[in-house]
């Protein structure tokens, strides 16, 4: 499998192709706003009509990264469900997997802004989790050593006189922000003023895809 290995305040990590993030010492998988159950809940609010079959191919991803890293402890950084409650409301036979990949591992459920309750299927629930070196939150706070997700970044690069847009990690000295692993998560390009002002001048975006790479991160005066 192509990763991309780096150090990150002693801790060495891997940015999978999929977005997952992997500790191989500590048997670690961490995952990001996977919005389980998106299609579910706009359709029930007239929104958007989107096919009904992201949490399957999230689920699907998240299976094939368990069995690739042999991981015994999953963290997700928050927003895992789309909405409140949609733990306790998704397909029997989506419930059914996602409870599989649960079974004997350690799980840690890290509150988000779009699931801020209980979870009803097992595990921790926590606000943020502290492992050697590092802190797990959903949204960076600002200290030291920190990996959260909630901003879904994208990188945008012309590329062959096209405009490419990619999922990506983004790192500077203090930060390690994940991007979204939900199947229909959607995202917030790197040039925005929210993350340009976010991550400092040392910056690196980590493009997802088959071979993860990074690149200094795209940002607004980049053209």
């Amino acid at each position: 499998m192509n990763v991309h290995a780096f150090d990150f305040h002693g801790a060495a990590l891997a940015a999978l192709p999929s977005g997952a993030l992997h500790w191989p010492d500590r048997g670690l998988l961490v995952v990001s706003d996977l919005h389980l159950g998106k299609s579910a809940r706009l359709s029930a609010v007239g929104g958007a009509q989107l096919p009904p079959y992201e949490t399957r191919e999230t689920l699907l991803r998240l299976e094939q990264d368990l069995d690739r890293t042999g991981a015994g402890h999953v963290v997700c950084l928050g927003d895992t469900f789309d909405a409140p409650g949609l733990d306790t409301c998704l397909p029997d036979a989506d419930q059914t997997w996602l409870v599989r990949l649960m079974a004997g591992r350690r799980w840690t459920w890290i509150e988000g802004n779009h699931d801020p309750g209980p979870v009803a299927l097992g595990g921790s629930h926590l606000r943020a989790l502290t492992l050697g070196p590092l802190c797990f939150r959903h949204v960076a706070s600002g200290p030291r050593a920190e990996v959260s997700g909630h901003y879904h970044p994208k990188a945008r690069l012309a590329l062959r006189g096209r405009s490419l847009s990619r999922p990506c990690f983004l790192r500077d000295a203090d930060k390690l922000l994940l991007p979204a692993y939900g199947a229909y998560a959607g995202g917030l390009c790197t040039r925005s003023a929210t993350l340009s002002g976010l991550m400092g001048p040392d910056a690196l975006a980590i493009l997802t895809g088959p071979r993860p790479v990074a690149i200094p991160m795209p940002r607004r005066d980049a053209g």
